[in-house]
């Protein structure tokens, strides 16, 4: 229904002021009482009586706000400026919003955001800044995500995905790995082999010289390495000829093998999450050829320091502190 006119705030006036009721007020408008109870309800003030200006021009005023973006009024430029700041960092809105609401600084507390008024202000006001250029895919405009099929080979000892336990699916305990490769420019030999804990988001990034099996299990027995034994239980491939010596990582480690459906890598849906993030700083047709692993290290452990939802806006390696106690 059409907004309510000043005639008709002048009319409620008046019947308010003979003590008439709100309804018998609406009736003669033929208008919902629940309408004139609101705009009453709002726009009284807390000492005095409702009155036609004084709700005609509040109104008016909030008209006007309405449409400015909370990030760009002059009132929240320190807000403004630690979303940029943030954003700079290279964390998205969703974790943004929620460091706000969860775990905010000093001079914020209490001030909450919800991540879709940040991409506006990226896509907004901050494109001119290049703040885009700072999220996870860069993209000038936004854009929907496509999944990709992978290829498929014959691997021996394959066990289904769907013969993994739930618990390993509810990501209630440690040590459930996803694995898979990051290709970089067609025709060049570098990729990187990719490990990623399920529960604790965990990072381990290797680089790898040929997309082989015995490379890619080279990989990760430097990834298994890397932490304590406890935190290595199983890791699920998908159908690429990388995985077609996972037994041997049953016979070392004892770990349990779990492979995708062919054509469903959306199946280990945490690694491939993880590896749009590594898009960030190893777009699509960079050459990793030239990659160090230094230079991986560092990409592997801004991740692990990345805040996550699901850990309550700890980040990876925070949460691996608190689950093996230093």
């Amino acid at each position: 229904m059409h907004k309510l006119t000043y005639f008709e705030r002048q009319v409620l006036e008046s019947g308010l002021r003979v003590d008439k009721s709100v309804r018998a007020i609406a009736r003669s408008l033929n208008r919902d009482y629940r309408v004139l109870q609101r705009e009453a309800n709002r726009n009284t003030p807390t000492q005095g009586a409702y009155t036609a200006a004084l709700a005609q021009a509040k109104t008016q005023a909030r008209e006007q706000n309405r449409h400015v973006p909370k990030l760009t009024q002059p009132k929240h430029r320190t807000l403004r400026e630690y979303i940029t700041s943030r954003v700079r960092e290279d964390l998205s809105p969703e974790q943004i919003a929620g460091v706000l609401a969860n775990q905010p600084p000093p001079e914020l507390k209490g001030v909450t955001l919800c991540p879709e008024t940040i991409y506006q202000y990226v896509y907004g006001e901050g494109r001119d800044q290049g703040l885009y250029q700072h999220l996870r895919r860069a993209h000038r405009k936004r854009q929907q995500r496509w999944a990709r099929k992978p290829r498929t080979s014959p691997i021996p000892g394959r066990t289904s995905i769907h013969l993994r336990p739930e618990g390993i699916n509810a990501r209630v305990s440690l040590g459930h790995w996803e694995s898979d490769t990051l290709e970089g420019k067609r025709g060049t030999p570098g990729s990187v082999s990719v490990q990623y804990e399920r529960k604790l988001h965990l990072a381990r990034l290797h680089k790898l010289t040929t997309k082989t099996a015995g490379e890619t299990e080279t990989a990760i027995h430097q990834s298994v390495r890397s932490l304590p034994e406890e935190l290595w239980q199983s890791i699920t491939f998908d159908n690429g000829r990388e995985g077609a010596t996972h037994l041997n990582l049953v016979r070392d480690f004892h770990l349990a093998t779990y492979f995708c459906d062919p054509y469903a890598s959306w199946q280990k849906g945490g690694v491939e999450n993880l590896n749009g993030l590594l898009r960030q700083y190893l777009p699509k047709g960079a050459d990793l050829s030239r990659l160090t692993e230094e230079y991986l290290t560092a990409i592997q452990e801004r991740l692990n320091n990345r805040p996550r939802k699901s850990l309550n806006y700890l980040t990876p390696n925070q949460a691996l502190a608190r689950e093996v106690g230093h």
